[in-house]
């Protein structure tokens, strides 16, 4: 489950933290954040989520993320401190560079790596990151402890399958997909809906399933309304056929070159 707008006064408080229980409730067991959302409000919303989650139950899985211009040894210690401060831990179990700054690489992870030998964070990853600067961080220091790379990718956003995605799957590196229901045009699309009907489902279902088709990718799809959510986890159960992901296919055909790396 994704959080980028989730606290900031789209809907209620209490609307949203129903949200995201109703998806620990249904095994939705990740739930991702940053600092940036909403300055550190999606952060504070889920901390209040968490605590209302019976300590008996077991924890979801949290992912945070550092923004670059905090990406300094220095910076991420402060950073991660107070993420951990609103949400409520003592360890976050996915910690991000958010996207590339100006901050070396090698100073970054070096600070990650800390965290991870003081049991702060389980392990850390990057975000936006294209195969250049994947293939620069395998060659800096403890750069191949890399264990996430977040980045857009749906139906409509399908430039990573041309190199990004192939090499992160040979290097282990899991990607996970945000957006994975693009900007609503997929929703939108005909064609899913269609899809959606022979299955009894909605054309957001369908879309989801299509992002988790290879069982190698994590989609994180957002939603504060428990019924979206309670729809977005119909898709763990749909199995597209192989004239389905032919008819996607055509309509949005996977790159048959290099482009460049979507970013939001």
């Amino acid at each position: 489950m994704g959080s980028w707008h989730l606290g900031q006064g789209r809907r209620s408080l209490e609307e949203e933290k129903a949200a995201l229980l109703t998806g620990l409730q249904l095994g939705l067991t990740v739930i991702d954040t940053a600092e940036m959302y909403g300055d550190g409000l999606s952060e504070e919303l889920i901390g209040d989520v968490l605590r209302e989650w019976s300590p008996r139950r077991s924890r979801p899985f949290l992912v945070s993320k550092v923004l670059p211009m905090h990406a300094s040894r220095k910076g991420v210690m402060s950073a991660f401190e107070g993420s951990a401060d609103r949400l409520g831990v003592d360890c976050i179990d996915l910690y991000l560079l958010h996207w590339r700054g100006n901050t070396p690489l090698a100073e970054t992870v070096a600070a990650f790596e800390a965290l991870k030998a003081q049991g702060r964070i389980r392990h850390w990853g990057v975000s936006n990151f294209d195969i250049d600067d994947m293939q620069e961080l395998w060659q800096v220091p403890g750069g191949r402890n890399c264990a996430v790379n977040q980045v857009l990718y749906n139906a409509c956003s399908r430039g990573i399958e041309y190199d990004l995605l192939p090499w992160c799957l040979k290097h282990g590196v899991t990607v996970m997909a945000y957006c994975p229901l693009g900007h609503g045009e997929l929703v939108a699309q005909t064609l899913l809906g269609e899809i959606g009907d022979r299955h009894g489902v909605s054309a957001s279902v369908v879309a989801l399933a299509w992002v988790l088709r290879s069982g190698r990718v994590l989609a994180i799809p957002e939603s504060g309304s428990a019924d979206h959510v309670r729809d977005n986890a119909r898709a763990l159960q749909l199995r597209l056929g192989a004239e389905e992901l032919a008819l996607i296919d055509a309509a949005s055909p996977p790159p048959r070159f290099k482009l460049p790396l979507d970013v939001l």
